[in-house]
Parts: C-alpha cells; sequence; structure tokens
C-alpha cells in the first residue's frame, strides 16, 4: 500500500505542477527560451569539437592505459608531489571547460587514479587556463589576474588533499577492489604516449579561444588552429592504420570526405571536424577487435555523461540565462547582492558561479560588466575561481560518476574556498 500512495503523490505533484505552471506570463515564457537557447549554443559549439574528442579520449584510457600505470603516478599511495604534480599540470595543458574536463575525469578515476589526484586534476582542467588568465589580467586588471593563477593552482592541490584526507578510507577499499591485468598492453609506452597525443592535439587545438589581442603569440596559434588540427588528425589516423590495422582505405576515405566538406564550406570547419569524427566512429563500430573495444568504451561514457548535461544545461539556462541575457533569476538581484567585500558577497557569488554554466574565456567579459555594476574585487576574484571548474551539468555528471556525498563535499570546497579567497583578496586590495 505504501507504494501505491507513492505513486499516487508523484502523479498529484506532476498534476500540481503542470496546472500551475506560469505559462504565458513573461518572465517563465523568456526563461525556458533561455534554456533552450543554451542548450542549441552548447550543442553548436561544444559538444562536437569539445566532447566528442574528451570521449574519444576517455574511452581511451579505459581501454589501454593499464591500471598499474595509473596507480603508480596518480593512486593514493602515489608520492604527493608525483601525483599532484602530474594531475595539475595534466589538467591545465587541456585548458577545457567543467563539462568537457568530465570524461576525462571519470576515465582515469575509474582507472584507479585516487580521488586527491583525480579531483586536483577536475580542478584544473578548466580553472588553469593560461589564456583565460591572461585575459582576466589585461581586462580586469594584473592584481586580480595573478590572484587567479596563484588562487586556481592552490585550489587544484588543496582540494585533491583534502578529499583524500576526507575519504581516505573509501579509496583504501576502492583500491582494493580494483583488478590489475596480467596481460602485456596492447600499445606500448611510446606507441601509447603518441596515440594520446594526437587525440589530444586534436581536443586542444580545435577548441583554441581567439585571443583579445589582433597580433602576438597567441593570435599567430589561433590563425592555423585547424592546420594544428589537421595534423594531429592526420597523425590519427597514421596510429589507426599502422597499430590497429585499419585498413588504409577507409582512413583516406575519410580524409577526403573532410577534405570535400573544408573545400565546400570553407567559412565552417566544424563541418570537416564533424564528417572526420563520424568517419573514424563507423571504421570502429564496424571492425572487430581493440578498435570496436575503444568505441564501445567511448559510447558508455557517452550514454552516461551527455544526457545529464544537456539536462544540466537547459536548468542552468532557466534559472540564470545566458551571459548578457536573464533567465527566471533577475540579474538586477545578483548585481545588488554581490555589492562591496562582505562575507555574504563573497559567498553568493561563490555559489551563483558554482551552479552558472561558463564557456571557456566568457566568465572574463561577464566580470567586467558585474564589475562596472558595482561588484566587488573580492566576489570577482571568488567567482572566477569557483565559476569555470563547477556548474550545474557538471555536478550532475559527478553524482553520476562518484556519488551524492563526494559530490557534495567538492562543492562545498570549492565554494568555501572561494569565498575565503575572496574575501581576504578584497580586503588586500581595498
Amino acid at each position: 500500500m505504501n507504494k501505491e500512495w507513492k505513486i499516487f503523490l508523484w502523479f498529484a505533484a506532476a498534476f500540481m505542477l503542470i496546472y500551475f505552471l506560469p505559462v504565458g506570463e513573461g518572465r517563465f515564457d523568456n526563461a525556458v527560451m533561455e534554456g533552450l537557447h543554451l542548450a542549441k549554443w552548447y550543442t553548436r559549439e561544444h559538444v562536437l569539437l569539445c566532447l566528442v574528442p574528451a570521449f574519444f579520449i576517455a574511452g581511451a584510457v579505459s581501454v589501454f592505459v593499464r591500471k598499474e600505470s595509473v596507480m603508480k603516478y596518480l593512486g593514493p599511495r602515489a608520492k604527493k608531489t608525483v601525483a599532484y604534480g602530474v594531475a595539475s599540470v595534466s589538467g591545465s595543458v587541456l585548458a577545457v571547460c567543467s563539462c568537457t574536463v568530465l570524461p576525462l575525469f571519470a576515465g582515469i578515476y575509474r582507472m584507479g587514479a585516487g580521488i586527491g589526484p583525480a579531483t586536483a586534476f577536475l580542478y584544473s582542467g578548466p580553472a588553469i587556463n593560461v589564456l583565460a588568465i591572461v585575459l582576466t589580467g589585461k581586462v580586469l586588471g594584473w592584481k586580480i589576474g595573478v590572484a587567479r593563477a596563484v588562487g586556481a593552482v592552490v585550489f587544484s592541490i588543496v582540494i585533491g588533499l583534502l578529499m583524500h584526507f576526507i575519504f581516505r578510507k573509501e579509496e583504501i577499499e576502492r583500491q582494493g577492489d580494483l583488478k590489475l591485468s596480467s596481460e602485456e598492453p596492447f600499445l606500448n609506452l611510446r606507441r601509447n604516449i603518441v596515440y594520446f597525443a594526437s587525440m589530444i592535439g586534436i581536443l586542444v587545438f580545435a577548441n583554441w579561444a581567439k585571443p583579445d589581442d589582433a597580433a602576438g603569440f597567441w593570435m599567430s596559434v589561433y590563425s592555423i588552429k585547424w592546420i594544428l588540427t589537421s595534423l594531429f588528425a592526420l597523425l590519427l589516423g597514421f596510429v589507426l592504420a599502422a597499430w590497429f590495422k585499419i585498413k588504409v582505405w577507409k582512413i583516406a576515405a575519410t580524409a577526403v570526405i573532410a577534405a570535400a566538406f573544408v573545400i565546400l564550406f570553407p567559412g565552417y570547419p566544424v563541418f570537416a571536424f564533424t564528417a572526420a569524427a563520424a568517419g573514424i566512429s563507423i571504421i570502429l563500430v564496424t571492425g572487430k577487435g581493440e578498435g570496436r573495444t575503444w568505441f564501445d568504451s567511448t559510447w558508455e561514457f557517452t550514454k552516461q555523461i551527455l544526457p545529464l548535461l544537456f539536462i544540466g544545461v537547459l536548468a542552468s539556462g532557466f534559472f540564470l540565462g545566458r551571459p548578457g541575457h536573464e533567465g527566471i533569476i533577475p540579474s538586477e538581484w545578483v548585481s545588488n547582492l554581490v555589492g562591496g567585500n562582505s562575507i555574504f558577497a563573497n559567498f553568493f557569488a561563490s555559489v551563483v558561479a558554482a551552479f552558472m554554466y561558463f564557456a571557456t574565456l566568457t566568465e572574463v567579459p561577464i566580470l567586467e560588466g558585474l564589475i562596472g555594476s558595482g561588484m566587488g574585487k573580492g566576489p570577482a576574484l571568488a567567482l572566477l575561481l569557483a565559476g569555470p571548474a563547477l556548474s550545474l551539468p557538471s555536478m550532475l555528471v559527478l553524482r553520476s560518476i562518484f556519488g551524492t556525498k563526494k559530490t557534495v563535499v567538492y562543492v562545498l570546497l570549492v565554494v568555501v574556498m572561494a569565498t575565503i579567497t575572496g574575501l581576504l583578496f578584497g580586503m588586500l586590495v581595498d
């Protein structure tokens, strides 16, 4: 009978929600559209160029990287200097958003990485972005730029160490349950380096953001980003043909089709990128052996992570809107609550930043507008330290990877540390 009552209550709750849904009211309708707009933008700008390569890399990690290697360098018993150094450096090299880093985090965590180094990698990927830090210093001032750089590095290590300390007993049990393989690896160390370098190169350069300056090193890299992406794609094609024993004509056909899209649609390189990714997927899914195993692992990550990301993006757009556009929560409320340098202002900035989705580099112009509206320098830094590393979509995915308790603790650590750091920075600059 209790089960039937629960079903009835769910029906009643759904009925009441739909019955009183404020459809037709301007703010509600606008918030719904903002959720859809953000989801559309996210699909166009991040799924194909960011998530697809990240899923393939995560699938490759779970198939071709030996657990012994992961545990040696990132396991709970690894030397702390090595584990956290490798985690923070590898995360910062990728320079991805809070959602794109999730498949990569899931891959290394499931392969045996300790929760400390894994969360250091999770934080450092979106937070320690060299280009974003440079842009922050130029637009918002060198003080906040330096504070962001130092804070992000310190956060990645401290949060990782705290997660390791809090969950050390559970980690010992998890490590004991991991089964080590006695089989010889499919790819030796040298080949694995080349294999992963090709995919990481594609991920990094396909998503290389346009810098603010029209000249300089960053702009010169941006101007040839698709050439560099193509070179890494050719390297991956060589790996598939030489080491995965995939027929050369299949790789060549995929390259020709991608080149055709470049010629037909020169202003839309994403079309060629999509054609190449689709071609590789078809080759792997219709094949056998290690290539098919790689694709199956990639597909498992995709099924687990992608739906939750879209649910989170829709919710984030509904409540907080896009940059420059309001969701159901008026932006005026946010501006009024982050003025000055009180504990509440820093805490509120950290919480809002934790739930809002920031694409790479978008946090800087958003903050420029908020500071112009009276936002304090302390809350601004708190937002910079919490925002890029967290978002509502990423929280939903993290919960599916390592549970509710660890996710809540990780989010709280980021929010509390960002609040304290913002408060101290605000007192210092004032």
